[in-house]
């Protein structure tokens, strides 16, 4: 796998707490059109869910987020993740993560540290928290004098303002919670999250309208 942007226009972030529902979320976001899922290390299970997807849902793209430290890119890479996502960076991270030989994102909100990535040689990025940050009209404001950069704005997106962030030139691919509503993963309606999945994934025809 080449780039994380190329995996959907809209990529799930989930925050499992047991492991046990990772591989029938990751089965149902899957069957609805959302292949690439990104797991975040916020929670003790983080770590078996992206274990139990890459070894049991095949037709899944599990990835791992919020890596903040050289220890977390270790841990998701031995645990089976196929990419890594940070809200930010550092020097060491942004080095771990590029010796792991896995495609990643590391977090900008920005310009000066979208030129610190260019810097580096890393021009592929996810914008975060990317309502609070500025949202499309920040993005939009970016394209002018750092094309280069390529985003994947995640953060207080919605089903409603996601189209909007797809149609930028410099946007790629959105990161959003809206298809895992708390009440239906409480409830283990897997259904529900398939068709909230197919919901989603019917967006993808946004990106580039604009």
């Amino acid at each position: 796998m080449a780039s994380v942007l190329d995996l959907a226009p809209v990529i799930p972030v989930a925050v499992i707490d047991d492991a046990a529902d990772a591989v029938p979320l990751a089965r149902a976001l899957a069957a609805g059109g959302l292949p690439a899922i990104e797991v975040t290390l916020r929670t003790s299970a983080a770590l078996d869910a992206i274990r139990a997807v890459a070894d049991e849902v095949p037709e899944a793209v599990v990835g791992a987020g919020t890596v903040i430290s050289p220890k977390g890119v270790a841990d998701a890479v031995a645990a089976g993740a196929c990419y890594l996502v940070s809200p930010g960076w550092t020097d060491a991270l942004l080095k771990a993560m590029s010796s792991s030989a896995l495609p990643f994102l590391p977090g900008v909100s920005t310009a000066s540290e979208v030129v610190a990535l260019l810097e580096r040689g890393v021009n592929e990025m996810k914008f975060f928290p990317a309502e609070a940050a500025g949202g499309t009209a920040y993005l939009k404001s970016l394209a002018g004098p750092l094309p280069q950069a390529r985003f994947c704005p995640t953060g207080g997106i919605s089903l409603t303002s996601a189209p909007a962030y797809l149609s930028l030139p410099n946007v790629d691919c959105v990161g959003g919670t809206w298809m895992l509503p708390a009440d239906v993963l409480a409830a283990r309606d897997w259904a529900r999250v398939e068709a909230l999945a197919h919901e989603a994934a019917g967006l993808g025809s946004a990106r580039r309208s604009g």
